[in-house]
């Protein structure tokens, strides 16, 4: 037999721990695992020294086209997850123009995306006051979950995202529930949030930890709690998106505890970076829900390593870099960081904290696609796609802006240094990075579809 690709000697990461074997891959597909293949190959990779693992599956991921494509596009969004070890992502409803609430705007994005991705994506519907009536529709066009903010949304901009009230949420989980899908939710308490940041501003009180204060932690929790309520009566299953607190964790956990189908993720900027820092590295480092204080980041951390959280996703939310100057009050809310997300959570998870490798593929790749029936993602097993990232645990390097793939090169990271690296980043057996060569050929990126 001659395979499409051999990867060879590398440590490969399964779900119960890491073994020296060769992996071959035949028509896009993991066709054999074993401890040494002498079959021919088209292509060979000596991994020597590096970890082999299942690519991110990354479900947080803003890409603003089409409408907005001079924040970020496919091709220079789908570039930087490449670079960063992602290899299949789920793009959110919002910031595009118009936003993903009916098909007719899943058509102008499906349409933009053709012929543009290096890794395989799939979209989001939106859920937002105005169209209950249309998720059924964006369901049967298949998008692979819903989404929708609790916390304040203020736009101006036609066919912009909006946020639900309680009733649309209500009603909104009750269809979800009934099609069978998910409700991912953005959960802050928008009327508390809303008026301590108008007091503030009033007050003149638009430091970094001013903004900081003007959403805290209970305001999250809240709108968790509220969520889980809505969910336990409806029977809607739920994911929380992007929880910053440990409080909002444990409320999480005693739903579990208590049957409700709920699941949450993180992202690594909650990890890497706290509140103390933000004066320093300044609106690039803006997000809602905020970074927190370092006490509160180190119990986050706690639940990390617990296992208390399903996975971690980006939240990647660029923007042009204007948008970024201003008090941070003023400044677009959101932090570009795709192209960190593996590299930086290995450091500072596996080397510096201990996690187990195994336990870290779980949560950037195999979680997520369980929870989103993608049954070909998230894992090295024969059958599987031949979704693969290498790592090197023994490389360092510092994030430099002109090294960034996105569309407007900046980022919260510019400067910091990182105790490992992806080397290569493959796509169903394609190579679509590669650190010394840069991105690798054409896109070849497919549209997801979830398991039924």
């Amino acid at each position: 037999m001659t395979y499409d690709l051999i990867i060879k000697n590398g440590n490969v990461v399964f779900r119960d721990g890491v073994r020296k074997v060769d992996i071959g891959v035949k028509n896009e597909k993991i066709y054999c695992i074993a401890e040494v293949i002498t079959d021919d190959a088209k292509e060979v990779i000596d991994a020597t020294g590096q970890y082999v693992m299942p690519g991110m599956v990354d479900t947080h991921v803003h890409i603003s086209e089409p409408g907005r494509t001079h924040w970020e596009g496919f091709e220079t969004g789908s570039k930087a997850m490449a670079a960063g070890g992602t290899t299949s992502y789920v793009e959110m409803p919002l910031n595009a123009l118009p936003a993903t609430i009916n098909k007719e705007a899943l058509d102008l994005k499906l349409e933009a995306a053709v012929n543009q991705n290096y890794v395989d994506y799939g979209f989001y519907g939106g859920l937002v006051p105005e169209n209950l009536d249309k998720l059924e529709e964006l369901a049967n066009a298949g998008v692979l979950a819903f989404k929708c903010f609790l916390s304040d949304i203020t736009s101006d901009v036609p066919g912009d995202f909006t946020h639900v009230d309680d009733y649309t949420m209500y009603k909104g989980m009750q269809k979800i529930a009934d099609l069978g899908g998910i409700l991912c939710i953005h959960a802050e308490n928008p009327n508390v949030t809303k008026k301590l940041t108008e007091e503030m501003i009033k007050e003149g009180r638009t430091s970094a930890e001013d903004y900081v204060d003007s959403r805290p932690t209970f305001t999250e929790v809240e709108a968790v709690q509220r969520a889980i309520l809505f969910a336990k009566e409806t029977g809607c299953k739920l994911h929380l998106v992007h929880i910053s607190t440990s409080e909002a964790i444990q409320v999480i956990q005693n739903a579990k505890a208590e049957g409700v189908d709920v699941t949450v993720e993180s992202c690594p900027h909650y990890f890497a970076m706290n509140a103390e820092m933000l004066p320093e590295i300044g609106p690039r480092a803006k997000c809602q829900p905020p970074l927190r204080r370092a006490k509160d980041q180190e119990k986050l951390w706690e639940e990390l390593l617990s296992g208390n959280i399903d996975w971690l996703t980006s939240d990647h939310s660029p923007c042009t870099e204007d948008l970024k100057q201003g008090n941070i009050f003023e400044a677009w809310g959101g932090i570009s960081g795709v192209q960190n997300n593996v590299d930086l959570m290995f450091d500072l998870a596996v080397k510096q904290r201990g996690l187990a490798v195994e336990k870290f593929v779980d949560l950037i790749s195999y979680n997520p696609s369980q929870r989103f029936n993608l049954p070909n993602k998230g894992e090295i097993a024969v059958t599987k796609d031949a979704d693969i990232i290498l790592v090197d645990p023994n490389q360092s390097y510092v994030v430099k802006r002109e090294d960034l793939y996105y569309k407007n090169k900046h980022s919260a990271y510019e400067g910091r240094k990182i105790d490992c690296r992806v080397t290569k980043t493959i796509v169903r057996g394609h190579v679509v990075f590669d650190l010394e060569q840069g991105i690798v050929g054409e896109p070849i990126g497919k549209l997801l579809s979830a398991s039924k």
